[in-house]
């Protein structure tokens, strides 16, 4: 075998992506928090206890669940995180708002919006999702939440061009929404297209750099790319923030991962 040759590396199976495609969702276990913003459970449990995100009435006391109105709160913690805040810094500050983000304990009853009824509907598989998302878009009701599901729905229905396009406008409307860089990244690594793949992958990291799937999906672009110093590097940070149940597993690719490394700087 020619030195060139052993420079052709491969995979021993070419890998999927790690996570599917991430939609807004009506609730979130203290697992996906944990998972989408980088918080530590314990603080998760803390900040509910003190009020600052509020689980969702139905959730039982030793294992909450929280709605998209805690998501609300969630995300301006990591745009606080994005300006350099510490997270002690950070409690501060939602102390301070917790008016803004409290809902009125003399309100009853309260009125789905279409968005929130889409997220339902969503989740049950009605096929009046869709519908109720473009309502949502006309009426600016979570307008790049829900171009983002809007997207995923396209997706479900095998219509790759108008996912692309409802991702797309998500982030026209906020520039920011991790989860619509995602599934962007998603959608052109399935394509093939690995360097515009890389360059929502790598966004995703910069909007949030705890979200651990996508270490593992831009580990597989880049040793696409041949930027194999940059996969293993995704691939320890992967495995820095995946479950201990993962480690084993993740070891074992990056020792082939690493020795092929090595093997290309030969």
């Amino acid at each position: 075998m020619s030195k060139k040759d052993r420079k052709i590396l491969q995979f021993p199976r070419r890998p999927q992506p790690k996570a599917d495609y991430q939609r807004v969702k009506s609730l979130y276990t203290t697992a996906e928090i944990q998972q989408l913003f980088g918080l530590s459970e314990r603080m998760i449990r803390r900040w509910t206890e003190q009020g600052v995100i509020q689980p969702a009435s139905a959730s039982a006391a030793d294992d909450p669940q929280y709605d998209f109105q805690a998501l609300t709160v969630l995300r301006r913690v990591r745009e606080l995180r994005a300006q350099g805040l510490t997270l002690k810094q950070v409690e501060a500050e939602l102390q301070g708002q917790m008016n803004l983000f409290k809902s009125d304990p003399g309100r009853v009853t309260h009125i789905l919006t279409p968005f929130e009824e889409a997220l339902l509907m969503h989740e049950r598989g009605d096929q009046k999702a869709a519908e109720l998302y473009r309502e949502a878009i006309s009426s600016g009701d979570n307008v790049a939440d829900a171009y983002c599901n809007l997207g995923i729905i396209e997706l479900e229905v095998g219509s790759a061009p108008k996912a692309l396009d409802c991702f797309t406008f998500a982030l026209k409307v906020y520039p920011r929404h991790v989860e619509a860089h995602y599934n962007l990244a998603n959608l052109y690594f399935d394509a093939g297209n690995l360097k515009l793949a890389k360059l929502h992958y790598e966004t995703s990291r910069e909007l949030e750099p705890s979200f651990s799937p996508l270490y593992y999906n831009l580990a597989l672009v880049y040793y696409e790319l041949k930027e194999l110093a940059s996969a293993v590097a995704a691939l320890h940070r992967y495995k820095d923030l995946s479950p201990d149940d993962e480690k084993e597993s993740v070891d074992e690719l990056l020792g082939w991962l690493e020795k092929a490394c090595a093997l290309d700087s030969v």
